[in-house]
């Protein structure tokens, strides 16, 4: 099975083993509190520790009884389909690939005596960010085994971590317009504890136009307690904006480079393009207009863009490029081979 479909298997069985292992902990706390009147079944018990609850037939030790059973594939799926019915957060984002035909059902069942050997669980900040090291780890061996098409979902942690420094997002509204799996919401939320602040001060923002893609962000948020609105649906933020009348304090992005098809006659007279419209030919400019539109004043945004947007005068980009900068009277524009910029809607313009 090639490295693209694999991460689908192994990550939602990371995902499944860290819920139900918070669950049966939160549940033998609560079982040993039964004379004070406490119930482990009570649902709000668990989601009141922001626990996720986890239905009888999709606890791990149920589905590690069933390892070796020709069904396994199925009683997963039908773990997954549980879950989201009954934690709306995660609805449409567990995958449900495990009883498909072609899935060798005994290599799946040993993947299951696999993770059984693996503590995940515990409600404590320092088991959440294990696992969530654990699924970074994998998210990035999985970037590197797909090659280039990796960059649909994850960004490298060094590129995303400079962003983040740059922005220092301590409070305020976040927002990811092609967020892949999230990893720059992750790295915001490591920035404001390391910085001493609180992750409750942001709201998380993302959009995310691969359906497969925007199920990885939701579970690798979810394993670390981030709530995010990735809106209603995967979409292309060009065509299906799904967070219309959002204006965000900050801005962090990674879209993808130089895309030459991208619906530019559905969109001649779109509000978003006050500094010029985008050639037919190349998004990346539809890219740095959708983030000014979406800033707030004050507002700051980072984005990594392909070395030639910086010094393109092709298809009236460089008119685009002209016009952002003379929107403001001090800017400065500069570039380096990251290809990153970072914008100040008021009063400045910064970029490397």
């Amino acid at each position: 099975m090639d490295a693209a479909e694999y991460k689908h298997v192994v990550l939602g069985l990371v995902f499944l083993k860290y819920i139900s292992d918070a669950f049966l902990e939160r549940h033998d706390e609560l079982e040993k509190q039964r004379a004070e009147g406490a119930d482990p079944e009570d649902r709000d018990e668990c989601v009141g520790q922001g626990i996720f609850w986890v239905p009888k037939n999709a606890r791990w030790p149920d589905l590690q009884a069933k390892a070796k059973d020709p069904t396994i594939g199925k009683a997963i799926d039908d773990a997954m389909v549980a879950i989201e019915r009954d934690n709306p957060p995660l609805k449409g984002a567990l995958p449900k690939v495990y009883a498909r035909p072609d899935l060798d059902k005994q290599r799946l069942g040993e993947l299951v005596d696999l993770f059984s050997n693996l503590g995940l669980g515990g409600t404590a900040n320092k088991s959440k960010d294990i696992l969530g090291r654990v699924y970074e780890y994998f998210l990035s061996q999985f970037a590197t085994a797909e090659g280039k098409q990796g960059g649909q979902f994850y960004t490298p942690s060094s590129v995303v971590r400079t962003l983040v420094a740059m922005l220092a997002p301590y409070k305020g509204r976040v927002f990811d317009p092609c967020c892949g799996s999230g990893g720059m919401f992750v790295q915001s939320e490591k920035f404001i504890e390391a910085h001493g602040g609180r992750l409750g001060d942001i709201s998380v923002y993302g959009q995310e136009s691969n359906p497969t893609t925007w199920r990885l962000a939701k579970m690798n948020l979810a394993i670390r307690g981030i709530e995010a609105n990735f809106g209603q649906e995967p979409a292309d933020s060009f065509h299906n904006d799904q967070h219309k009348d959002l204006k965000a304090d900050y801005i962090i992005a990674n879209p993808p480079f130089n895309v030459s098809d991208w619906g530019q006659s559905r969109l001649l007279d779109d509000q978003r393009w006050q500094y010029g419209t985008p050639p037919a030919g190349n998004a990346n400019f539809g890219g740095v207009q959708h983030f000014v539109h979406h800033l707030a004043p004050n507002g700051l945004a980072g984005s990594v863009l392909a070395n030639g947007s910086m010094s393109s005068g092709q298809s009236g980009e460089g008119e685009i490029r002209k016009t952002l900068v003379e929107a403001d009277s001090s800017t400065a524009w500069s570039h380096c081979p990251a290809s990153c910029f970072i914008r100040r809607r008021s009063p400045r313009v910064f970029g490397f």
